[in-house]
């Protein structure tokens, strides 16, 4: 049986906060780890990527540093990552779940303007996210002091060692203080990341969430989609798909209650009959659910994984993953709701760009293929509702009963032409049963562009190739940002042609680095490891990438929002410098 979150040893602030969010249990690695590092232990934690390791760590940390004052440049707690993408997650989990006890954040990696971090840093600072090679530059100049440093944690250890931060992290950790507290997580434990836990960690609890296993056939007749969308165009997508899929019942699944509500009413807005189902609410509302689910009575049941447990509907016809389940097991738990009894069931699921690896890691382990599938367009969607108008058409005459309408048609008949009265009427059958097209119906939604997938041993699903070049991030990288010093030189010794785009928002707007990194990456599909400097003033931003991809990344921003309104995006001309 899980725990809940209250059992873990957490505060009641950090409690209130989850529950605000809308988490309703911990993930095992979370369950596993929370009650040690919140009693100070040192923790070796081996778990795959998308078990929720951050909030592992994060909550631990949140939980043994909140309420302690901010020191300039002389942070509480240091998390080192691979990369500056994973850097910004991270730095953006922590506030999210620190905002109740609060605590100052700052990210530091390469790419982002190093003075900018110095002032972030000298107004105070409670947690220091950063890739190591630009934590090191700020320890070699002075500009961070690890003398008050309580706890440290490295994430995808296994990952920096590949990229070649070894050295880097030793160095780090030789500058902390001994009385530190140390987590360590990594998707493997090979011999280096065993030798930096017996040098650098004291007596660690040792946990093993073990990569779930199937062999191949044992899951059921399921048919297994995938689409990779950016987050703002999710709800337009999944609208699209259901349209085109008519499920008979479909079982949505959402990580919170709140993503629950707010999902179940975009889809009434777009005119399905949908009922929510989360652990916030009585068990007299969710037996009515239920009923309603049993008898045909609804389309869609958008649930969180704690409330749809025990759900057995044989006409349960798709599972839909709004997004991306934390282990292969949670997702082979879920598709197993359907595909019953013979009958073949669908499973679809949506992920962002930067997801696209999670569901290599599910093949991986369910020995099964996803495939990846494009996102209807607005004339595929009505080509379908079509359709089903005609196949309402056909199964009408053939019941026949029609007699009482005849005399409507010939009368008309005798007016207009016969075939302009038989359009007429499929026309209005068509709007009363498809309804009028909306704004989202006529929405463009951009194809991403996924990385190629590369393999280690044994098939083994790698997140990026373990040599870099542009926009991999990895020891190749020609900025020498976040990689080791040695490895500063790009592949044939020559850097892309880079060009800056002019966004017309700042800081007046409060516009942040991680905004913009956002933005471009979920809007234009770009890999984020690929921005290069960016540069904010008070009413603009600059934003340097490759000049191949800057008219797409323009394209997308002057069609997307950014905190909230249109700005106007074009290719920088050097008019305007002020800060």
């Amino acid at each position: 049986m899980t725990a809940s979150f209250e059992a873990l040893g957490l505060g009641p602030k950090l409690l209130a906060e989850l529950a605000s969010l809308g988490y309703e249990e911990p993930t095992p690695i979370q369950e596993a780890a929370i009650p040690p590092l919140v009693a100070g232990r040192d923790l070796l934690g081996q778990a795959a990527t998308g078990t929720g390791k951050t909030a592992a760590f994060a909550l631990p940390i949140l939980e043994r540093i909140g309420g302690e004052p901010a020191l300039p440049h002389k942070p509480r707690a240091l998390v080192l990552v691979p990369t500056r993408e994973l850097a910004v997650q991270v730095a953006e989990a922590f506030h999210r779940y620190g905002r109740g006890v609060g605590i100052s954040i700052v990210p530091i990696y390469g790419g982002q303007e190093f003075h900018r971090q110095i002032i972030a840093l000298r107004r105070g600072v409670h947690v220091v996210i950063a890739t190591p090679g630009r934590a090191l530059d700020h320890l070699r100049r002075e500009t961070l002091d690890f003398s008050e440093l309580r706890c440290v944690a490295l994430d995808e250890a296994d990952e920096m060692l590949d990229m070649g931060f070894a050295e880097d992290i030793e160095v780090l950790l030789e500058a902390t203080p001994e009385t530190r507290q140390t987590a360590l997580f990594s998707a493997t434990l090979p011999p280096r990341i065993a030798a930096i836990a017996e040098r650098n960690l004291r007596d660690p609890v040792r946990i093993l969430i073990p990569r779930d296993k199937a062999t191949k056939g044992s899951l059921p007749k399921v048919r297994q989609t995938a689409y990779v969308v950016p987050r703002a165009h999710k709800i337009t997508a999944l609208g699209r798909v259901l349209d085109i899929e008519s499920p008979t019942l479909a079982l949505v699944f959402c990580r919170t209650r709140l993503e629950v509500d707010e999902l179940a009413e975009r889809l009434v807005g777009r005119g399905f009959s949908v009922e929510a189902l989360h652990g916030g609410m009585s068990q007299m509302d969710r037996d009515r659910v239920m009923r309603k689910a049993r008898g045909q009575m609804v389309d869609l049941v958008v649930a969180t994984d704690v409330a749809a447990r025990g759900i057995d509907i044989d006409h349960l016809s798709h599972v839909v993953n709004f997004d991306v389940p934390s282990s292969p097991e949670a997702y082979i738990h879920r598709i197993g709701r359907t595909g019953r009894a013979g009958r073949e069931g669908v499973a679809i699921t949506f992920a962002e760009p930067r997801e696209h690896r999670l569901l290599r890691n599910i093949e991986w382990a369910t020995k099964q293929t996803i495939a990846i599938s494009t996102v209807p367009t607005p004339l595929d969607v009505k080509a379908r509702r079509l359709d089903l108008t005609k196949a309402a058409v056909r199964e009408a005459i053939v019941a026949g009963d029609l007699d009482g309408f005849r005399v409507v048609v010939e009368s008309l008949a005798a007016e207009f032409d016969p075939m302009e009265v038989a359009a007429a009427a499929v026309r209005l059958a068509h709007e009363a049963t498809s309804g009028s097209a909306t704004e989202e119906d006529t929405v463009e939604i951009p194809s991403p562009h996924t990385r190629p997938q590369h393999t280690g041993p044994q098939g083994r699903p790698q997140s990026r190739p373990q040599a870099g070049g542009w926009g991999g991030g990895g020891p190749g990288d020609w900025r020498g940002n976040d990689g080791p010093r040695s490895r500063q030189q790009p592949p044939h010794g020559r850097p892309p042609s880079l060009v800056r785009i002019y966004i017309a928002a700042g800081r007046n707007a409060n516009l942040r680095p991680a905004d913009l990194v956002g933005a471009i990456a979920n809007e234009a599909g770009i890999n984020a490891r690929g921005i290069g400097a960016i540069e904010i003033g008070d009413r603009f931003s600059l934003v340097e990438l490759p000049e191949q991809d800057a008219e797409r990344v323009i394209d997308a921003l002057r069609n997307a929002t950014l905190k909230g309104r249109k700005v106007t995006v074009r290719l920088d001309d050097g008019r305007r410098r002020a800060r």
